[in-house]
């Protein structure tokens, strides 16, 4: 019974290039961790303002949004590797920078806004190319496993790296905190150079607007993956009050707002141990709308939490409701896309699940100058549970869909165009 429950590690064991790759990755993941939390908590202490701070999501998404679909289209052409080392020395390089303006008597907002949109830019050729490249060194069968693992990776690096974030800034300065990011990024680099070459996939498209159009097509015409893009896109957009943490901790008596960013990925560490028994579901969208469904609520009693315990306690409930909706989310991605299709895809993937944290953030701030701290965390915590309501009876083949037609369909999409590119040979 345990079993079925503990997270399956069979990836780690079976591959090694899957280990270098989880390696690099968590170890660059704790980094960018701490820069998550001291960015945004550099910029309150510069402006004191909330809708400063929302305001980093708006100058990120621009650049995030037009670079995702850059590099969904480079990962499905040239050797995804090489996008990752490239997108990961230029991510060291901006930390360089924050060093610098930290090190300033007066650093300046400016940069921050600056480097935060580099961030997004980079993250948007990174992040395709690393969710094309991981299913390439797993067998198919370990792909929801994979999809734990890596969220283990993520959530152990949310707690640990911003609960001590905060501590690092405000007891050595941000600049020590840039700096360690920036050398975590250079441990991921050489992982990613001992990993073996992966051929691209067969007959590959050419980067252009024709095949970021395919792509977005291909997506358009699968209602399972709408559902997984527009279901997460509503819950983090209307849901999503990370840029009022700064406030909320000091309404709380100035405790550290770390604390705020960790307890999401605590309840989402716990959701990701306990794990097992995801295999056994196989029907991802409705367990996805669920899953968001729960993260509303939560968010709900979160705004209307009287006490720091109780506030922080449903902040670990709605990491944990999101990380359940997050590995079903990406099972659905890994079995069902075409490897031909994979970068370009996980482009739209990055836009779904960053659009929502980006302009939830300056919704929440902008509503929260208006009417309040409060207000502002139980209205999104409401409209998002109206909302996957509404999406679920929008899209009935999402709520419908089986994982094993899913990987049946995959197969043999990719099959076929094996057979069309021997052909045309």
């Amino acid at each position: 019974m345990l079993g079925a429950l503990t997270i399956d590690v069979t990836p780690l064991r079976a591959s090694r290039d899957y280990r270098l790759l989880f390696t690099g990755q968590f170890v660059s993941g704790f980094g960018s961790a701490i820069s998550y939390v001291v960015l945004p908590w550099q910029m309150y202490q510069i402006t004191k303002s909330s809708f400063a701070v929302g305001m980093l999501g708006v100058v990120e998404f621009i650049p995030m949004l037009l670079a995702a679909f850059v590099g969904g289209a480079l990962a499905d052409y040239i050797d995804r590797r090489r996008l990752i080392f490239l997108s990961e020395f230029g991510l060291a390089l901006c930390c360089g920078i924050l060093i610098l303006n930290s090190l300033r008597a007066a650093p300046q907002a400016w940069v921050l806004f600056l480097v935060a949109g580099l961030f997004a830019a980079l993250n948007g050729i990174h992040r395709p190319a690393l969710e094309a490249l991981t299913p390439r060194l797993v067998a198919p069968e370990q792909l929801p496993a994979v999809s734990a693992l890596n969220s283990l990776r993520f959530n152990f690096n949310f707690i640990i790296g911003p609960a001590i974030a905060g501590l690092i800034a405000a007891s050595f300065g941000a600049a020590i905190a840039f700096a360690i990011d920036a050398v975590t990024f250079l441990v991921s680099i050489i992982t990613i150079l001992l990993i073996r070459s992966i051929p691209v996939p067969i007959a590959a498209d050419r980067p252009s607007l024709r095949s970021v159009i395919e792509g977005l097509r291909y997506a358009r015409s699968r209602q399972e993956l709408l559902g997984t893009y527009l279901i997460d896109i509503n819950a983090m957009f209307f849901g999503m009050p990370m840029a009022l943490f700064p406030a909320i901790a000091e309404s709380f008596g100035g405790v550290s707002v770390g604390l705020f960013y960790s307890m999401p990925a605590v309840g989402s560490l716990a959701a990701t141990l306990t794990s097992g028994w995801t295999g056994r579901i196989q029907r991802h969208g409705l367990a996805v709308t669920i899953a968001a469904a729960v993260w509303g609520l939560a968010i709900i009693a979160f705004g209307m939490a009287k006490g720091l315990f109780p506030a922080l306690f449903f902040l670990a409930l709605a990491g944990a409701a999101d990380m359940v909706s997050g590995l079903f989310r990406m099972t659905i991605w890994n079995q069902t896309i075409p490897d031909h299709l994979r970068g370009r895809l996980a482009g739209i993937e990055m836009i779904s699940y960053l659009t929502g944290p980006y302009l939830g953030n300056a919704e929440a701030g902008l509503v929260a100058s208006m009417f309040g701290l409060r207000a502002s965390v139980v209205s999104g915590g409401v409209m998002c549970v109206l909302g996957s309501g509404i999406l679920a009876l929008l899209l009935p083949a999402f709520i419908k869909y089986n994982g094993r037609e899913g990987l049946a369909r995959k197969q043999a999409e990719e099959e076929e165009r094996a057979r069309n590119a021997g052909t045309r040979k």
